[in-house]
Formats: C-alpha cells, structure tokens, sequence
C-alpha cells in the first residue's frame, strides 16, 4: 500500500468539507498541521483522513469543539480508560434532550402565532405580525440558552 499524499483541495474533496473548514480545525488544533511539500503545498496523508471523518462524525452529532477535542485526546490515547468519554457523552444527550424540549416550546409558539392570521389579508391586519410585535420584548427569554442551536 502506498501512502497517500493528498493536497488540501483534495482532501477537502475526499472529506466533502470546505478548504477553510479544514485550515479552521488546524486552527483549532483539532487537526495536525500537514507537512509541506518543496512548493510549499500541504501534503495530507491517511491520518488526517481518518481524524477529519473522526471530527465530521463528530460534529454531525452536534458535539461542541471543546468536546470534540477531548474525545480526540482519548482517541489519541487508546490505553487511557474511557470512563470519561461515556460522562461525555452521557452530558451530550442531556443537552439533546433539552434542546428537544426547547425546539418543541418553540415549535408550539410558532403554531401558536400562526393562529392569530387565519386568511389572506392586508399586513397592517396580520395577526402574526402584531403577534410579533408584541413578542418583542420577550423573545430573547424564549430562546433558551443555546439561541440558535449552538451550545
């Protein structure tokens, strides 16, 4: 089996990620720096493919960077015991749980809200719009703690 040697264009290509997706994780220090070729090209090999999915699957469950990183750490550190990693992940469902429970109060203020425009109308009528408005000075108590998903 040959190594591989991949530049960033097509690693990026391999993962199905952005170019800058991947400089950002090495930012991070989720990912290694790749060595550099004569030209100065980053070269990529098979470890950086493998941590890149490790990390895509990661965060495809909506896992923080931080909690990305220490499941890196003891992915590094496979003599290590684990316990910490079920603690993590064991904290991670709870957040899911809550962020279901606020995704479903907020679907319920949506469906409430359009309740209040039943029929086609000029927009100086529409309930939802004066619902809105007067929503104002709540709303950002009614986003819960992750306001937009991110925790």
């Amino acid at each position: 089996m040959s190594a591989i040697s991949l530049k960033i264009g097509e690693l990026a290509s391999h993962a199905g990620c952005p170019v800058e997706t991947i400089r950002y994780y090495e930012r991070e220090g989720l990912l290694p720096l790749a060595a550099r070729s004569q030209n100065n090209y980053r070269l990529y090999g098979q470890a950086h493919i493998e941590r890149l999915q490790f990390i895509r699957h990661c965060r495809s469950l909506d896992m923080t960077l931080d909690e990305v990183r220490r499941l890196l750490q003891f992915r590094d550190l496979p003599e290590d015991n684990c316990a910490e990693v079920n603690t993590l992940l064991d904290h991670h469902i709870d957040h899911v749980a809550d962020r279901i429970n606020e995704l479903k109060a907020l679907q319920s203020q949506l469906k409430q809200l359009r309740k209040q425009c039943q029929r086609a109308q000029a927009a100086k009528d529409c309930g939802i719009l004066q619902g809105l408005a007067s929503m104002e000075d709540e709303a950002p108590a009614n986003l819960g703690s992750h306001g937009g998903g991110v925790h």
